[in-house]
């Protein structure tokens, strides 16, 4: 993980997303790119008849305030020992994402918890779904991700598990790792596979096969990841559909939405 991207604004979570990817940086003898991305098609707006308008001081205001972010962000990252840059863009936040993970091994986003801000709710399965690239998504306060503390991997047998498992592989590594399988679900690759991929990797997970117990197979996920003292979770993305899981929900829809865990993502 020696590219690293990371979506920056002016929210309180933005400190929080930085410090992670520096750690991740350090680690990995990575570089971190940073991405301030203002919609600036939000001050165009249409009237019934066809005619346009365009908000230009209001514009002129957003174009200030990215550079007085791009700055004060410079400012901070002069002081450390990774090496970086900074990437201004003036599309929608996920599209302005998706163009610059082309060549980068790791996006990293917030979980939208309680915000107010400009990203949408589902950012990070929306990125996860146009890129190859895993997505990192950090619950609202995280400071920093521990990298001792277990993970877990959510495994149903798909191929977006076993996308994102094989993404995880250098964040797995001198850890705790636990295959969660709700229901004995089975996919087109059983957890024995899994784990003896792992096992290639020097990784020797555990198998854990538990029962819904009338609960959601994500209500399951998050109980056995908090039983574990889990600090990542390991997931395929919308292995169901994105459209399906958000207007019937499922295990995605709900930890991007409502998880309290880190999530890494890859579709």
């Amino acid at each position: 993980m020696r590219s690293i991207l990371v979506h920056a604004d002016d929210e309180a979570a933005s400190e929080g997303r930085l410090q992670v990817a520096l750690d991740l940086a350090r680690r990995f003898g990575g570089h971190v790119t940073l991405m301030i991305a203002t919609p600036f098609q939000q001050f165009v707006s249409f009237d019934p008849f066809g005619g346009s308008y365009f908000a230009a001081e209001a514009l002129a205001k957003a174009q200030a305030d990215d550079l007085a972010l791009e700055a004060g962000l410079a400012g901070r990252l002069e002081k450390e020992d990774v090496p970086w840059d900074i990437v201004v863009a003036s599309g929608d936040i996920a599209g302005s994402l998706a163009a610059t993970a082309t060549l980068a091994d790791l996006a990293v986003v917030s979980l939208p918890g309680d915000a107010k801000g400009a990203a949408s709710p589902l950012l990070a399965g929306d990125l996860a779904l146009a890129i190859s690239t895993p997505v990192l998504a950090l619950p609202q306060g995280t400071a920093r991700l521990d990298p001792d503390a277990p993970a877990m991997v959510a495994w149903n047998g798909s191929a977006q598990a076993a996308a994102a498992l094989r993404a995880a592989v250098p964040l797995l590594r001198d850890r705790a790792v636990t295959l969660v399988s709700v229901g004995g679900e089975e996919g087109a690759f059983p957890a024995t596979d899994a784990l003896r991929y792992l096992s290639r990797h020097d990784i020797h997970a555990d198998l854990r096969t538990v029962s819904r117990g009338g609960k959601t197979a994500e209500e399951r996920l998050e109980e056995e990841a908090a039983a574990l003292g889990a600090g990542l979770i390991v997931m395929g993305a919308f292995g169901r559909g994105r459209l399906r899981e958000t207007l019937f929900g499922g295990a995605t829809h709900y930890l991007v939405t409502s998880g309290r865990f880190p999530l890494l993502l890859a579709h």
